[in-house]
């Protein structure tokens, strides 16, 4: 061999003696094969086989069983982001003249994807009051293929009653799926109250440090899966090992981080709900909350994510005292290990349950920063708001 065809060629290493404890990292966009027989009968290599970087390395494979094990499913899926893990269920499962529901407090992304791009390709987009309960029957039909669950809502953070849609949506032959990101598998395993998709934004607690963007879809269902891996393949999607490499890293620790996250945020919501400028604190752990005891039967805990809303008067203050928060960043995401806080309105959002309180929302996601250091910015922002009563 010369010395160009050296340049390309690695050689062979012992690993004798090698046993690291972290996952490597496989990079990989072609796969080889040891022989021309092997390559021709690569589709035979079965549901976690290897056949081209695209649809998976040991680095994902990883990730997807340890997903899969802390859900209890019998195969977790890899998407590139939490949306692109909701619209791939939506486009495996739904075809022109059927119909999926969702609720009122969706995040507004899928009931824009429904608007935008399923309505116009023949799919029909019913929203419903996420505290429905069993009375979803009313809403499920022969054309009802999929009803999707978030629970807590986004921002609002209401509790549905999972179980009791979900065998409401079985009765009919619908499929039940659940964004389950807010909980993740320690504190929620949606599959074992019906789901039969959960998928989590690992973006969020998996991740954990805010530096990556991934999504998952856990079934136990392989025909399911086999459905979720067609329409991956047929439109292109996959996602990178560094990436994977990262949620395994942030898994780790995940457990530390939402138990640390969960205990500040409840005890900050507590504090919080009583101070002049707010008009009520919605945390799934608070009695207030739509849904808590939904919350208090079905989850093993809380995490770092609430809201609070604020008193109208409070506007005008607003931009200024939030701009001068020293710990809290201003940011869309959450579960990282740096606090946030984003003011937000839903109003726009909603079409079964209007949202009649003028004040903004201000969603709160706890990081792991000294709590007392976290209660004395937010506590410096709502004095700041008070003089605007």
């Amino acid at each position: 061999m010369r010395d160009l065809s050296r340049c390309v060629h690695h050689p062979a290493v012992s690993q004798d003696g090698f046993a690291s404890l972290a996952v490597p990292t496989y990079r990989a966009s072609t796969i080889v094969f040891p022989d021309a027989v092997a390559y021709a009968n690569r589709r035979y290599r079965g549901p976690d086989g290897y056949s081209y970087g695209l649809h998976g390395t040991p680095t994902t494979r990883t990730l997807e069983a340890q997903l899969s094990a802390l859900h209890g499913a019998e195969r977790t899926v890899l998407l590139p982001s939490g949306q692109a893990a909701i619209t791939v269920i939506f486009l495996s499962v739904l075809l022109p003249g059927d119909k999926v529901l969702i609720p009122d407090t969706a995040y507004p992304p899928v009931r824009g994807f429904c608007t935008n791009y399923m309505k116009p390709r023949g799919v029909d987009c019913v929203v419903y009051d996420p505290m429905i309960g069993a009375d979803i029957t009313a809403l499920i039909d022969a054309r009802t293929k999929l009803v999707w669950l978030e629970s807590p809502g986004s921002t609002t953070m209401e509790v549905q009653d999972m179980r009791a849609i979900a065998d409401a949506a079985h009765a009919s032959g619908a499929l039940v799926g659940c964004d389950n990101t807010w909980a993740t598998p320690l504190l929620f395993k949606p599959l074992d109250h019906g789901a039969d998709f959960v998928m989590e934004a690992l973006t969020k607690y998996v991740g954990g440090h805010s530096d990556l963007l991934l999504g998952s879809i856990s079934i136990r269902d392989l025909d399911l899966r086999q459905r979720l891996k067609d329409t991956m393949r047929m439109i292109g999607i996959g996602v990178s090992p560094d990436d994977a490499a990262l949620a395994l890293r942030g898994l780790e620790t995940m457990g530390v981080r939402l138990a640390h996250m969960g205990r500040t945020a409840l005890e900050i919501a507590r504090e919080v709900q009583d101070l002049p400028a707010v008009e009520r604190v919605l945390h799934p752990a608070l009695p207030g909350c739509p849904g808590h005891d939904f919350w208090k039967r079905d989850f093993a805990g809380a995490s770092g994510v609430f809201s609070t809303v604020l008193k109208p008067e409070t506007e005008p203050a607003l931009e200024a005292a939030l701009s001068a928060m020293r710990i809290f960043a201003i940011g869309a995401s959450w579960g990282g290990t740096r606090s946030l806080i984003a003011p937000m309105s839903v109003k726009a959002d909603r079409s079964v349950v209007p949202w009649t309180e003028d004040g903004t929302i201000l969603r709160i996601s706890i990081g792991l920063e000294d709590p007392e250091d976290l209660r004395a910015d937010l506590m410096a922002l709502f004095k700041a708001l008070e003089p605007a009563r």
